[in-house]
């Protein structure tokens, strides 16, 4: 393989002539051979914006040569776009903070720059990674900066999917409002509720969920760049910070603003755990939902049976005809991915140190990760399941209809003892709740009626006072 010789502070070293990365990412391509995790073209695109929004603002201010501004700047966007998306090779666990994946970003811009300025990939006199590209910059505002940038891009697909998902939802509420049902506290029966009420309170619970992770979402889009080192702006013009804000937003198309404080921005990764922890509420609120449906839908022989989900693959290998309920499986897996990623962006914010925090990396790719995959998850899991979603109505209300907790509504009319002994009876006879009122006399066939209607039994059902 034909090599160039490139050269950092360290010394000298070898690097494939063809690569446009250079002697900073080659030490770190032996240095961090540890996983084959790599960051996501979003972030890579992040990480070009910021050097084109620089590249552009240092020109303004007089403090970069038109000439190779405008080579960075159309590098940059290039890489925005996808270019070079093989160039970018650091392996997730590196260098803290970031800093080997920042200059493989860095390095990449300004060799192809060199070559549109005529030169050849490592001539750094020509553009330098660090004095040009990264002029004002540091990676310890640039990265948290790029982290906020991508995740606030990413957060917009997880909440149109959860939007979509309680769309879902709503519209079960609507075709399961008639289907009567007994409800379960404990796993044991409990009062009847409506199957659309059931879901009207999973729709509900993926609104509060949507609305937690946007108010978090908002946090990210105050931007900390232009606090260079440790958040004093060493080495930047005094305009720069909010014009490069400014540029970034033109560019984005997100709405941003400059940090309150520079030195909280770069020592603090608060919008991140508070972003992490509300992807975690929703993940606990999804495999309750999940599992909910699972027991719903369980049998249909030998289960409760009182939903079908659709049929999307055979769910097992030696028994035929077979089917599971695959898709909240799915999203239980992917749940507790993301709680464990919540751990451990827990854990690297709290190991930051004075000035800095340097376990970005691992922060930025979990948040990254767990964004995708529950965008990914919930729009699979409501097209392949929840639209699917039909009710067994008779197996609903006979369930309803033969649980034991029907007696509660005969509390206000005959007394808690007398319907505990109601109970007694069923239990031992087996005949419904209903029945045994009625052969012992003890209300109406009017009140009866009136007191079993489904409506009364799944809405606040007592007027004035009066039975």
């Amino acid at each position: 393989m034909a090599t160039r010789i490139e050269k950092d502070s360290l010394g000298e070293l070898s690097v494939p002539d063809e690569a446009y990365y250079g002697v900073q990412t080659a030490r770190a391509l032996e240095n961090f051979r540890i996983s084959p995790l790599r960051f996501p073209q979003i972030f890579v695109r992040s990480l070009a914006w910021i050097k084109a929004a620089a590249a552009r603002v240092n020109a303004d201010l007089k403090l970069l040569d038109e000439r190779r501004a405008t080579a960075i700047e159309s590098v940059a966007m290039a890489v925005a776009g996808g270019e070079f998306r093989d160039q970018f090779v650091v392996d997730v666990f590196q260098a803290g903070a970031g800093t080997s994946f920042h200059m493989n970003v860095n390095e990449v811009i300004a060799n192809r720059a060199c070559e549109l300025l005529g030169g050849k990939k490592g001539d750094h006199k020509l553009v330098s990674p660090n004095d040009h590209v990264n002029m004002g910059q540091s990676t310890n505002d640039v990265i948290p900066t790029a982290i906020r940038l991508t995740a606030l891009a990413m957060s917009y697909p997880l909440l149109g999917a959860l939007e979509k998902l309680q769309e879902a939802f709503e519209r079960k509420v609507r075709e399961f409002d008639g289907v009567i049902k007994s409800g379960r506290t404990h796993l044991q029966d409990a009062a009847p509720i409506r199957l659309g009420q059931e879901f009207g309170g999973y729709a509900k619970a993926i609104d509060r969920a949507k609305t937690q992770i946007s108010q978090s979402a908002r946090s990210l889009e105050e931007l900390g760049i232009g606090g260079s080192a440790v958040g004093t702006g060493l080495n930047t013009h005094p305009g720069y910070r909010d014009r490069v804000v400014e540029h970034l937003a033109r560019i984005s198309g997100l709405s941003l603003r400059p940090a309150d404080n520079y030195f909280e921005a770069m020592q603090s990764m608060a919008p991140f755990t508070v972003l992490s922890a509300s992807l975690r509420n929703l993940s606990i609120e999804c495999i309750r939902i999940a599992n909910d449906i699972r027991l719903m839908a369980s049998g249909p022989g030998t289960g409760l049976n009182e939903i079908q989900l659709p049929a999307v693959q055979p769910g097992s290998s030696i028994m035929p005809g077979k089917v599971n309920p695959v898709m909240a499986e799915m999203l239980n897996m992917v749940c507790f991915h993301v709680m464990g990623a919540d751990t451990c962006i827990a854990l690297a914010s709290q190991a930051g140190q004075l000035e800095l925090n340097v376990m970005m990396p691992v922060i930025g790719y979990n948040l990254f990760l767990s964004l995708s995959v529950l965008a990914n998850a919930l729009d699979a899991f409501r097209e392949k399941c929840v639209n699917g979603i039909t009710a067994n109505a008779e197996v609903c209300r006979r369930y309803a209809e033969n649980t034991l907790a029907l007696a509660t509504v005969l509390n206000p009319h005959i007394g808690y003892l007398n319907a505990a002994e109601v109970v007694k009876e069923s239990l031992r006879t087996g005949r419904t709740i209903k029945e045994i009122v009625r052969n012992r006399k003890l209300l109406t066939e009017e009140d009866l009626e009136r007191i079993f209607n489904p409506d009364v039994l799944t809405t606040p059902n007592l007027d004035d006072g009066k039975s």
